[in-house]
């Protein structure tokens, strides 16, 4: 589907790992976020799917209802702006194209808006989101998401830079337009490819994103 570049693996054992330009291997799983850890209250927590849906409803799912939707494995990289590359991340998670057949969007939705805790705002083309291995991950390694990397529910889209793949995640909006999320109205590229070195706005060109 259009938007979707997974990382290439190596071709051969011992072939150092092909990386996105400009991008370096970490060790470990760096932790990286705006703001403090959000406490959970799961007698309060829900997902959220709403905007411009094709029946003109929202859908809610308790954390509760989570275990109950269908789950996927994706291995893959994770890629920050900054520079660093993660690999081998290993998440569990519901996939972002359930989320789709569950609550249809309009056919006039082009972008979804990716909502977390604090107002926090990721925005997607909705072709992003649509991809194969865009998931709602719940586990990383077999294990719960840590607080710190975004328990319980956060949005992975490896094709992408780590900033749009929000933790603490709280809904997803249908959008008939583009609008910029917290990092994209802070300097940060609109569509994030990695392997295009998108990184931050100044980069732009026309059609990439609605204006600063």
């Amino acid at each position: 589907m259009a938007g979707d570049r997974p990382s290439p693996p190596a071709t051969a054992p011992g072939t150092p790992r092909r990386l996105p330009p400009g991008q370096r291997r970490v060790r470990g799983w760096p932790v990286s976020h705006y703001g403090p850890v959000p406490k959970f209250r799961p007698d309060r927590w829900n997902l959220r799917v709403h905007g411009a849906t094709a029946s003109g409803e929202e859908s809610l799912w308790s954390f509760d209802d989570l275990p109950d939707l269908p789950h996927v494995t994706v291995v893959a990289d994770l890629h920050c702006a900054t520079g660093i590359t993660s690999t081998d991340h290993e998440w569990f998670g519901i996939p972002a194209t359930l989320l789709l057949e569950l609550v249809p969007p309009a056919p006039e939705v082009t972008h979804v808006m990716a909502w977390a805790e604090y107002g926090f705002g990721a925005n997607l083309r909705l072709a992003d989101f649509a991809a194969e291995r865009t998931l709602l991950a719940t586990h990383h390694d077999g294990e719960l998401l840590t607080a710190e990397h975004g328990f319980p529910l956060r949005l992975v889209v490896p094709h992408l830079f780590g900033y749009k793949s929000p933790k603490w995640l709280r809904g997803i909006e249908y959008m008939t337009a583009d609008r910029r999320g917290f990092w994209e109205e802070r300097g940060y590229h609109n569509l994030a490819d990695p392997w295009k070195e998108q990184r931050y706005s100044h980069q732009e060109q026309p059609g990439d994103g609605p204006p600063l």
